[in-house]
């Protein structure tokens, strides 16, 4: 049984920084991030695989996404948050080594935690 939870959302002014955890059951060989926003749109964010480390253009800079083995967790690190970054925040594991930022490249995602930025 996979489980991906995330935590780590919250509330937070803007030009902060906030750190996003995925607590996997197990890692895959594609693990992501994506945010969701109000209106459905959605957008990936960061992608991690053995060979490649992946981040949108639009939040280049402002993302570092890393895995703690010990803990079992896939982390991603927003800098400088805006307004505009409030969305809900999901992390998504993919059974393929091609990774990326496109949804279908993910078999499973997460329950979801919300960042808002005022």
């Amino acid at each position: 049984h996979v489980q991906l939870v995330e935590s780590g959302g919250g509330s937070v002014r803007a030009g902060g920084s906030l750190t996003l955890y995925c607590k996997a059951s197990r890692f895959f060989a594609c693990m992501g991030w994506f945010r969701q926003y109000a209106g459905n749109r959605r957008e990936g964010l960061a992608s991690m695989s053995a060979s490649s480390v992946k981040y949108a253009d639009s939040l280049a800079g402002r993302l570092h996404i890393y895995k703690h083995l010990g803990n079992k967790t896939l982390n991603l690190q927003i800098d400088s948050l805006q307004p505009g970054d409030t969305a809900m925040y999901y992390c998504a594991a993919g059974r393929l080594r091609f990774c990326g930022l496109a949804r279908y490249l993910y078999n499973y995602l997460g329950q979801g935690t919300q960042v808002t930025v005022s």
